[in-house]
C-alpha cells in the first residue's frame, strides 16, 4: 500500500513538473530553438534555461535574419543604377550643396537621408561575400558612376552660386581623423544588419544614413573644384573614401558570418584574391588616415 501511495505520489509530482515546464516554455517564442527540459522544476524556476536562451539569444545575428533570396533583393534593389535611384541621387546632390552652401544643417541631414549611395556599397559588399565578381564589378561601375556624377553636379552648382565663402559645414568635411574610421564602421555593421533582418521598419538605416555621411563630402569636392580650393578637395575626398571603404569592409563580414551562399563560379581562389583586396585597400586608408591624424594632432594650434 505504502509502495502504491509513494508511485502515484511520484506520478502527480511529475505531472506538476511537466505541466510547470510546459507553462515555462508557452512563453518562448514559436521560431526559437527549443530547450533541453530541465531536471527539475526547481531548476526551471531558478531560471538559469531562461537566461541561457536570452544571452544565446542577445548574440545571435542569426536569430531573426530574413532569407538569403530576401536579403539579395534588398540589397540589389538598393545598390541598382536606375532611373529612379539617379534622380533620387541628383536631388540629393542638389540639396546637399544647397545645405553646404548656406551652412543649413537641417537641409544637410536630408540630403543624406534620399541618398542612395550606401546601397550600391552595400551590394559591391554582397558581390565580394558571395564571390560574385560579375555582381562585384557591375556594382562598382554603377558606383563610379553615380560619385561622378555627384562630383560634376556640385561643381556646376557651386560654379554658378553667387555665395563663395567656405562654410563651416564645407570645412567640416575637410579634416578627416581615426574618429570617422571608428563611425564608418560601425555604421556600416549596424547598416548591414539591419537590412539582414526579417523586420526593416527601424530607424537603423535612416540612422546609418546621418552618422556615416557620403554626400557631403562628394559635394565638398565640387566647391573645392569650383572655387580651387586644392588642399580641402584633398581632405574631403579622403572622407569620402574612408566611409566608403569601412562601409564596405563592414558589409561584407557581416555576410560572412550570416554565410550568404556563393555564387556558382566561386572559386576558393578568387574568394582569397577578393579579400586579399580588400584588406589590403583599407590597410592603406587606415594607415594614411592615422598619419594624417597624428600629423593634424602635433601640428595643432597648442603644439
Amino acid at each position: 500500500m505504502k509502495k502504491h501511495e509513494t508511485g502515484r505520489l511520484k506520478e502527480r509530482r511529475e505531472e506538476r513538473e511537466a505541466e510547470a515546464w510546459d507553462n515555462l516554455m508557452k512563453d518562448l517564442k514559436p521560431d526559437e530553438e527549443p530547450t533541453p527540459r530541465p531536471a527539475s522544476v526547481e531548476e526551471a524556476l531558478s531560471g538559469q534555461y531562461r537566461l541561457k536562451d536570452i544571452v544565446k539569444q542577445a548574440f545571435s545575428l542569426k536569430g531573426d535574419t530574413a532569407d538569403y533570396d530576401v536579403i539579395k533583393s534588398r540589397l540589389d534593389a538598393g545598390g541598382r543604377v536606375s532611373g529612379m535611384n539617379l534622380s533620387i541621387l541628383f536631388f540629393a546632390i542638389l540639396i546637399a550643396s544647397i545645405g553646404l552652401n548656406t551652412n543649413s544643417t537641417a537641409v544637410i541631414i536630408g540630403a543624406m537621408l534620399i541618398s542612395p549611395l550606401m546601397g550600391t556599397i552595400q551590394l559591391m559588399g554582397l558581390g565580394i561575400a558571395t564571390v560574385d565578381m560579375m555582381k562585384f564589378k557591375k556594382a562598382m561601375a554603377g558606383f563610379v558612376f553615380q560619385v561622378t556624377t555627384a562630383i560634376l553636379t556640385s561643381t556646376i552648382y557651386f560654379w554658378l552660386s553667387p555665395l563663395k565663402e567656405a562654410t563651416s559645414e564645407l570645412l567640416g568635411r575637410t579634416s578627416p581623423s581615426v574618429y570617422d574610421i571608428l563611425i564608418a564602421t560601425f555604421g556600416g555593421l549596424a547598416g548591414i544588419i539591419a537590412m539582414t533582418r526579417k523586420d526593416t521598419t527601424s530607424n537603423v538605416i535612416p540612422g546609418v544614413a546621418i552618422a556615416t555621411a557620403l554626400m557631403p563630402p562628394l559635394c565638398t569636392v565640387g566647391y573645392s573644384l569650383a572655387n580651387h580650393h586644392w588642399s580641402m578637395m584633398g581632405g574631403a575626398f579622403l572622407l569620402f573614401i574612408i566611409n566608403t571603404m569601412f562601409i564596405l569592409v563592414a558589409a561584407v563580414t557581416i555576410l560572412i558570418v550570416l554565410r550568404v551562399p556563393q555564387a556558382e563560379a566561386a572559386t576558393p581562389k578568387l574568394r582569397a584574391r577578393m579579400l586579399r583586396a580588400l584588406i589590403r585597400n583599407a590597410t592603406i586608408v587606415l594607415v594614411v588616415t592615422v598619419l594624417l591624424t597624428v600629423l593634424a594632432f602635433l601640428t595643432g594650434p597648442n603644439s
